[in-house]
């Protein structure tokens, strides 16, 4: 589990204390970290206003909706804080960015997923850069308890993916984005190159 992720400095990013209280800390720890991958990459976020960068979100999780009852749930921003899609929305908007915008969701690959569809969309030339990543915080019982008596959760606490030992899955916590060109461009534009992704695949 992710310490401290109720802690977020909402006027960086044009928020409102009120709207942020709504806002799942899926969307609050998402900025934060898009923030960071575009510093890291040298990229200025203030300067891609307009521009054709797309955003590819995984995110399947919804916990933070389950936690409100009753009134709470009338606020206004209580619709927009807790939708997959406003997760995305909200950073592109952020960045008054004008590329693809999506929220993607297939279960545990969702991130892949979204790496997956980044680089369909550069590669076609639907965006010239891309941030592609995925968030996940677990912030309710139910779902656990629910995995638990389904026996889908590995009891040691370990993954054997395609192993005949195979038990269960682990669940975690964590938030992770990358920011994507096309190797041309990033040589072109003088970027710091960490790796070069040869190929991808998409499934659920």
């Amino acid at each position: 589990f992710i310490r401290d992720v109720d802690q977020f400095d909402p006027g960086f990013f044009g928020i409102a204390p009120r709207e942020a209280d709504a806002m799942d800390p899926q969307q609050r720890l998402l900025l934060e970290v898009s923030w960071e991958a575009l510093e890291h990459a040298g990229v200025a976020g203030d300067g891609l206003a307009n521009s054709e960068t797309g955003i590819f979100i995984g995110i399947s999780n919804s916990d933070y909706a389950r936690l409100g009852n009753g009134a709470a749930m009338l606020d206004p921003y209580v619709g927009t804080g807790t939708s997959s899609s406003i997760a995305a929305g909200r950073l592109s908007y952020f960045l008054g960015l004008n590329g693809p915008c999506l929220a993607v969701d297939t279960a545990c690959s969702s991130s892949l997923g979204a790496v997956h569809l980044a680089m369909q969309n550069l590669r076609d030339g639907e965006c010239r850069t891309a941030l592609a990543g995925g968030v996940n915080l677990i912030l309710h019982p139910a779902s656990m308890i629910a995995l638990s008596k389904l026996r889908a959760l590995s009891p040691d606490g370990v993954c054997r993916t395609f192993d005949d030992a195979a038990d269960g899955y682990v669940r975690g916590e964590g938030c992770g984005v990358g920011v994507l060109k096309r190797l041309a461009d990033a040589v072109a534009d003088g970027d710091r190159v960490l790796a070069v992704l040869r190929g991808s695949a998409i499934n659920h």
